[in-house]
């Protein structure tokens, strides 16, 4: 049951935060939405090995930046993006030193990149017809970084990082659709119920990536795989 204690606490936090705190006061409702994310990165802590690598350190800074963009993109979206695309930078730097490489996992780039393809391309048209023409290359490059992180989730081959990383392209998908394309039902707790498991996912990967040999997959290791 203690093992249990913080998790359950991040399900109740985060229920509230979605489904109870009122939009205003703002810096009310920032500071809910913030307080199931510090909760991740202790309950990620907890799961980090007594001498954690380099690769995990990286991941656990990915948290910390996605928590700041959190609270940045409530004010100001040219900022939230910036803090998310940092964390994301971590998170993918962090996974690719913990890479496995098959041909299976690499050809998930296919489907990754006509996603990101057909959700891009909707955007940028979307943008230009609005006007926001500043908002084109930050969202190009959010996206091209944000589907090389779930790439470099995969190549992990660890399920939690996968699962992880692939609902966190699925909320912003939704949220990025929402701002800037059409209106998404219950586009709220879409965003935030698949964000908060993603985050939650990938801190709970940390522990499998703590037990394995080695961080880093050697040129030799690669062509074994492969």
């Amino acid at each position: 049951m203690k093992n249990l204690l913080i998790p359950i606490l991040i399900g109740l936090m985060s229920i509230l935060y979605i489904f109870i705190i009122p939009q205003e006061p703002l810096a009310m409702k920032i500071v809910f939405k913030l307080i199931p994310m510090a909760l991740i990165i202790i309950y990620a802590f907890r799961k980090l090995p007594a001498s954690p690598s380099p690769a995990l350190r990286l991941v656990i800074m990915g948290l910390f930046f996605c928590m700041l963009g959190d609270g940045f993109i409530a004010v100001s979206f040219v900022a939230g993006l910036g803090a998310f695309l940092v964390g994301h930078l971590f998170y993918l730097t962090g996974f690719l030193k913990m890479s496995q490489i098959t041909k299976l996992r690499l050809a998930s780039i296919i489907p990754i990149g006509l996603y990101s393809l057909l959700i891009g391309r909707q955007l940028i048209v979307s943008l230009a017809a609005e006007g926001n023409d500043t908002l084109v290359m930050p969202v190009i490059a959010y996206m091209l970084v944000i589907s090389i992180m779930a790439l470099s989730a995969i190549l992990t081959g660890s399920k939690l990082a996968i699962a992880g990383s692939l609902l966190f392209v699925i909320s912003d998908s939704i949220l990025s659709w929402n701002m800037f394309v059409s209106d998404v039902v219950y586009s709220d707790v879409f965003i935030m119920t698949t964000y908060y498991s993603a985050q939650f996912l990938i801190a709970s990967s940390l522990t499998s990536f703590g037990e394995s040999a080695g961080d880093i997959v050697t040129i030799p290791d690669v062509k074994q795989q492969l």
